[in-house]
């Protein structure tokens, strides 16, 4: 059982946090609003969808706020500390300086196992209702693609065209093993092509050696054909970024979906990696920010610790995004670009750590 102060410096924390994330949520809630009223200002749609789609949207946003809201958490338990010294109070039940910061650890430990199995999935549905609702608005959405356990399958819509694309999997900037089929306005079918390979680099697909039936008459002697779409290699890759409307086993099996496309899963690995080491990383953060509490002055005001928490917060933000880009972009190992911040902010607090029962 947790003795009363254990209780008090948890009950704290909990409520600090609360307090911070619902500012913080207030703010995504006004700056979203912003967005969705500028997307739907020429749209005919009841005043209240603005409303709608920012709420879903919300929680998706205030996720990837967390980490910041941990530092901030921790950052502003201390100066209610130190501003009734109640530090020396509960040194004298005997709680030392190191006690605390390892209690704050746990804490923040245990949020964030909860906040990646429990909050994070409800957001990331939220999110991908979201994204359907938006989609339905959006001029785009006449061009679709998506990835499923028999290839990649694509429709496109182009000069009167309908097509329907159906792929194997990707292989550099090739799609192999394909099937299109191109129907009219009316959806009625024009024509079959076959083809091993098709250079998707441009908008203007090179189909390798197809076979061609039209009105039921097969041709083979064509070396290559030329065909207009709304894709290239760059567009489909965009299409597969939005991972965060999938939760824990849509990631999981969406990864596997792609490994037998023979399709890069190097980004859903690091989303993976990212949220199960996110708990961890909210504890670094908590106990950073704790140290950094203990050896700055104690009458520092509160706009100061206010500067000093977004810096912070921004220095990590850019040294996590500049990793995570060297992963995907496959200059550095998956896991490095996942752990090596952690590990980084880990030396700082061990580092930290020492004498720290002497502040």
């Amino acid at each position: 059982m947790f003795k009363i102060y254990q209780k008090y410096i948890i009950s704290n924390f909990i409520l600090k946090f609360l307090n911070i994330s619902i500012i913080f949520f207030c703010l995504t809630i006004i700056l979203g609003l912003l967005e969705e009223i500028s997307f739907f200002k020429n749209l005919n749609v009841s005043s209240l969808y603005p409303y709608f789609l920012t709420i879903l949207n919300a929680p998706i946003t205030l996720f990837e706020i967390f980490p910041f809201i941990f530092l901030l958490t921790a950052q502003f338990l201390f100066y209610d500390f130190f501003k009734k010294e109640e530090l020396n109070l509960l040194k004298k039940n005997g709680l030392s300086n190191l006690k605390i910061i390892k209690l704050l650890f746990l804490i923040s430990l245990s949020m964030g196992i909860f906040t990646v199995l429990i909050y994070y999935n409800l957001a990331s549905k939220l999110k991908f209702h979201y994204t359907s609702i938006k989609n339905d608005f959006s001029n785009d959405n006449k061009y679709l693609a998506m990835v499923t356990d028999s290839g990649l399958w694509i429709k496109d819509e182009i000069n009167d065209s309908i097509l329907i694309i159906k792929s194997q999997y990707i292989e550099d900037n090739y799609l192999i093993k394909n099937m299109i089929n191109e129907f009219n306005s009316n959806f009625e079918l024009k024509r079959t092509i076959q083809s091993n390979k098709i250079d998707i680099e441009n908008n203007t697909w090179i189909i390798q050696n197809p076979i061609i039936t039209e009105k039921n008459i097969t041709k083979k002697e064509i070396k290559e054909i030329k065909l207009n779409t709304n894709f290239n290699f760059d567009r489909i890759n965009k299409l597969f970024s939005n991972i965060s409307t999938l939760n824990l086993f849509e990631l999981f099996d969406l990864k596997k979906d792609y490994e037998n496309l023979g399709y890069s899963s190097d980004e859903i690995m690091i989303h993976l990696l990212k949220l199960f080491s996110m708990p961890i990383f909210y504890g670094l953060l908590t106990i950073l920010s704790s140290i950094i509490m203990f050896n700055f002055k104690k009458d520092k005001s509160l706009l100061f610790h206010v500067i000093l928490g977004i810096l912070m917060s921004v220095i990590i933000y850019y040294m996590n995004f500049m990793f995570n880009s060297l992963g995907n972009n496959g200059k550095i190992p998956v896991y490095l670009s996942i752990f090596f911040p952690i590990l980084f902010i880990s030396i700082i607090s061990i580092i930290g750590l020492v004498r720290i029962n002497e502040k």
